[in-house]
């Protein structure tokens, strides 16, 4: 239940966000919408619902027909302005998760920038072979006319029990679903039952051209953060320490649990800074379980690839959990292909 203190200023905040959508609406507040075609990947809540795999998802397949970009706000990042993003950069230079994807794709572009209609022009300035742009986290971002939103749900918040921060988790209002092309809703339970889909789609869709997909996050075997340094081998059972600076780290503990006997769960907050601290935290946690390992998010992964930074007993046992998303009813080929499609009418 939420905190009857916040409401009052959940209320103000729903009536700024209302009052700034009708300044869009009434054209006050203007839209640059760019030959280039841009896929917008968003979602109207705080927290973790997946938009990193999906934008991963996205580039692995339309990097086979286009040449790509990313622009990202870079949250978390301690810079200002444009920065086209290496893939030796530092996360607090450029932000982690695009940090996260142009080391997973290197020959991508990828920049971030606060003002992403400035943003988009510098990028096309210095990379006119780029024929379309993944714009990541910028549903609310309006001043930028996407050709294609994607919206990424959690089935473990629905939005329509959901208020808005900071009572709840929304950031943006419902009636603004209407602008979404494709809503994917991720980490659906393996028995989601047929009403509960049919709930859903009832919620969000409120126009005959929106689809729905249902989908849960597939994790591989952890890998080591630093491979040239593991002398330990990782067996299912093990004892394992989990760490995760997400936004909605629950379901992330929970499929450890289902591998690995989980001795200590570290939860510290979304784009959290690591420290001098968070490392002695770690090394004294192994230290107290001297068969663990430390198993981390990919996102955390990237914030600690600064072997210098971290003692040699911890870098050997540090893991990362690759995750993706994973598609119910094989649904996956006709999303890629539909979004293919999209892009193709621009």
């Amino acid at each position: 239940m939420a905190n009857p203190f916040l409401l009052p200023i959940s209320y103000l905040y729903k009536l700024g966000v209302t009052f700034r959508h009708r300044l869009f609406d009434w054209g006050i507040l203007k839209q640059e919408k760019f030959e280039v075609p841009v896929i917008c990947i968003g979602n109207i809540t705080v927290g973790g619902t997946g938009k990193t795999p999906m934008a991963e998802m996205v580039i692995a397949y339309m990097s086979q027909r286009h040449r790509i970009a990313l622009i990202s706000r870079g949250y978390g990042r301690k810079t200002k302005g444009y920065i086209e993003v290496r893939a030796d950069a530092h996360y607090r230079q450029v932000g982690d998760e695009p940090l996260q994807i142009k080391r997973k794709f290197p020959d991508t572009v990828v920049v971030v920038c606060e003002r992403r209609v400035e943003g988009i022009r510098r990028l096309l300035q210095e990379h006119p072979d780029v024929d379309l742009i993944i714009m990541d986290d910028g549903f609310q971002h309006r001043y930028v006319e996407p050709k294609v939103n994607v919206v990424m749900i959690d089935a473990t918040r629905p939005v329509q029990h959901d208020r808005m921060l900071p009572a709840g988790s929304l950031r943006d209002t419902l009636d603004q679903l209407h602008r979404a092309n494709y809503f994917i809703v991720t980490k659906c339970p393996e028995n989601m039952a047929p009403i509960d889909r049919r709930i859903l789609r009832k919620v969000l869709i409120q126009a005959a051209y929106q689809r729905v997909y249902f989908t849960r996050f597939e994790s591989f075997r952890p890998q080591p953060l630093f491979p040239e340094e593991v002398d330990l081998d990782l067996n299912y059972g093990q004892e394992v320490i989990a760490l995760s600076g997400v936004g909605n780290p629950g379901p992330f503990v929970d499929g450890l649990k289902g591998s690995y006997r989980v001795v200590e769960d570290v939860c510290l907050d979304d784009h959290h800074v690591y420290k001098v601290k968070d490392i002695n935290l770690l090394d004294g946690l192994l230290k107290a379980h001297p068969q663990a390992v430390v198993i981390m998010t990919e996102k955390d992964a990237v914030k600690l690839i600064h072997p210098e930074k971290i003692p040699a007993e911890v870098r050997r046992r540090l893991y990362y959990l690759p995750i993706n998303i994973s598609f119910i009813d094989d649904s996956e080929t006709d999303f890629l292909q539909k979004l293919e499609n999209d892009v193709r009418e621009n």
